[in-house]
């Protein structure tokens, strides 16, 4: 059986869920995920201890949903670009990371809980984003979470998207992890004029890190000795990953990140960017998703 809660964190009203020794949390803004925590053990999912919980602004921390745009809107390929129709700066990650979502069935079925989330006023599409595309995200939690973002195209013409489960995870301290299932991919060097770079070995961090890995498996992990675990990605409906660290300077720049807050947080964002961009044609739907669970290490 499963409880559930709301609580208030600053300015934005959420859902606390239990089920078994789970913890979850979850912002109505954004339907986004805050935190995700098993009994006693370091939370899976990293909560920013600065992250700024205010209406209308996008919270730094959690799994962010990024729709139906990923990053600069002016780096997506032309077809993304193309969906927008406004003489607006497009803001950053789209546009339903600071909407407000509602839950629309929770079924405690045994073994898993189950949540689905919808955006209750997306007929029509939304400012400067005249498209009907139904999106709902669908939460599950058993031994793992499961998160899967499902949009369906209910317009008469084709609709092009990027998008990311912009997910954060907790580390013991990012200097000391690993992220297997990269070795030998080509990944989008963005912080070196977006050269194409080839991955040799397992990833490691000694500084800013922001790749686009092109290819990706179903399967990533993050090796963290210090914690003696392993945290364990299982993508759905992907082809590509984004890794980001701010390390020292660019944390600083965050007035919603401790100075030091960039060691304890790894993001490895499940997405659809660059080629591998979604493009649903008229009554088609796509679901994006990701498993996410722990495994101590041994020995």
């Amino acid at each position: 059986m499963h409880h559930i809660e709301s609580v208030t964190l600053d300015e934005l009203e959420c859902w606390h869920f239990q089920h078994g020794q789970a913890q979850l949390l979850i912002a109505k803004q954004g339907a986004q995920v805050l935190s995700y925590q098993v009994g006693d053990e370091p939370p899976v999912i990293w909560l920013n201890e600065k992250a700024q919980y205010k209406a209308g602004k996008g919270i730094r921390t959690g799994v962010p949903v990024c729709w139906p745009w990923f990053g600069n809107l002016a780096m997506n390929p032309q077809s993304v670009q193309a969906m927008r129709h406004s003489d607006e700066p497009a803001t950053a990650h789209g546009l339903v990371r600071t909407l407000e979502w509602e839950i629309l069935e929770i079924d405690d079925a045994g073994e898993a809980l189950h949540i689905e989330l919808g955006l209750p006023h997306l007929e029509g599409g939304l400012p400067g984003w005249p498209h009907d595309v139904a999106l709902t995200l669908s939460i599950r939690l058993d031994t793992q979470l499961h998160i899967s973002l499902t949009s369906h195209n209910r317009s008469d013409i084709p609709v092009s998207i990027s998008q990311a489960l912009h997910s954060y995870f907790a580390v013991s301290d990012v200097r000391k992890v690993q992220v297997k299932g990269v070795d030998g991919l080509t990944y989008i060097e963005t912080l070196d004029d977006w050269k194409h770079v080839r991955q040799t070995g397992d990833l490691t961090f000694s500084g800013e890190t922001d790749r686009i890995y092109l290819d990706t498996p179903q399967q990533l992990s993050i090796v963290d000795p210090d914690w003696a675990r392993s945290i364990e990605l299982s993508s759905r409906g992907s082809r590509s990953a984004v890794i980001w660290n701010p390390w020292i300077e660019r944390a600083r720049q965050f007035d919603d990140m401790a100075d030091d807050g960039w060691q304890r947080m790894l993001c490895i964002e499940t997405a659809n960017v660059m080629n591998d961009i979604i493009t649903l044609e008229p009554g088609a739907s796509h679901t994006l998703g990701v498993s996410i669970g722990s495994q101590r290490l041994h020995g």
